[in-house]
């Protein structure tokens, strides 16, 4: 078995578990359907187990192929960090760090640690990329990347999580609303507007969290929009389609046709957390988690 059973044939079974359509799998490989299908029978003969259910108009993971396909997405992502790792040593770098964050975390956190540790650390190279709350997650768990910077408070057990800011919320404002921070008392002012927020997709404990910022205040908020992303809800208050509430962290006075009033006055705060996977054995994650431990104790 060990002989005919070879690296490709792990990433054809992969592409098949992924799709569960042969068709699919093999125009992602930019093979021939006949190929995929005789690599697969091959790489079952060499295990001696079937892998997959055949019907005529899909495919089934059997058990054995179940227990294959998670353990394959762990292993051979680190397989590939391995040989990717020993890449970049042998062009003088020490590794690579992958990050996944949302929006505002890149505001003022991840260029502050990043900035400190690469003082100390300049031979480590950074790949950044935003994505909401719940995809860092599966990204974490499938070791896609190493770090995330997530607004959430319930996490799979096999993460580790800690907390690096706890923000206040801001109102944002069209800038010609005659609110500002001269003449805000409360939200009540603005019970009868309409309000842009961030989707429960985003996170549905920061939503939780916003909605009890209006219970506190007595009302119910009128929703008109909902999106994941902060320049949506800048473009749409700046063309007065309602007013919102965001996170401190993504307030700015360089953004234009709005503006922002601090509700430090409520008991409601966000939390941006650093997530990591417990058994992630990229060697550079430990040193940079001790220099963000160092910063935020």
């Amino acid at each position: 078995m060990g002989n005919q059973l070879e690296y490709r044939h792990l990433n054809y079974f992969l592409a098949v578990a992924e799709e569960l359509h042969f068709r699919k799998a093999a125009e992602r490989l930019y093979i021939s359907q006949p190929g995929l299908s005789r690599q697969i029978k091959q790489m079952e003969e060499g295990l001696g187990v079937q892998l997959f259910e055949r019907h005529n108009r899909k495919v089934i993971l059997t058990k054995a192929g179940e227990y294959l396909k998670r353990e394959l997405v762990i292993n051979l992502k680190q397989l590939d960090d391995i040989l990717n790792h020993t890449k970049l040593l042998g062009h003088g770098k020490k590794g690579q760090l992958k990050f996944g964050y949302v929006g505002s975390a890149m505001q003022r956190i991840i260029p502050e640690l990043l900035l400190h540790y690469r003082d100390t650390n300049p031979d480590v190279v950074f790949s950044l990329k935003e994505m909401d709350n719940q995809k860092q997650i599966e990204n974490l768990l499938n070791f896609k990347i190493d770090v995330g910077f997530v607004r959430l408070e319930h996490i799979p057990p096999s993460i580790k999580i800690k907390r690096v800011l706890s923000d206040t919320f801001c109102l944002v404002l069209p800038k010609n609303h005659p609110l500002d921070t001269s003449n805000f008392e409360d939200l009540c002012q603005l019970k009868e507007e309409s309000f842009i927020l961030f989707d429960p997709q985003y996170s549905q404990s920061y939503y939780n969290n916003v909605m009890q910022v209006f219970r506190d205040s007595g009302f119910a908020p009128l929703v008109s929009h909902l999106t994941i992303h902060a320049s949506s809800i800048y473009k749409l208050v700046e063309n007065n389609f309602g007013i919102s509430i965001v996170p401190k962290s993504l307030a700015s006075s360089h953004i234009k046709g709005i503006k922002f009033i601090e509700l430090d006055m409520m008991p409601q705060r966000t939390e941006l957390s650093m997530v990591w996977h417990s058994e992630n054995r990229n060697p550079i994650l430990m040193g940079f988690l001790d220099v963000v431990k160092q910063q935020n104790p």
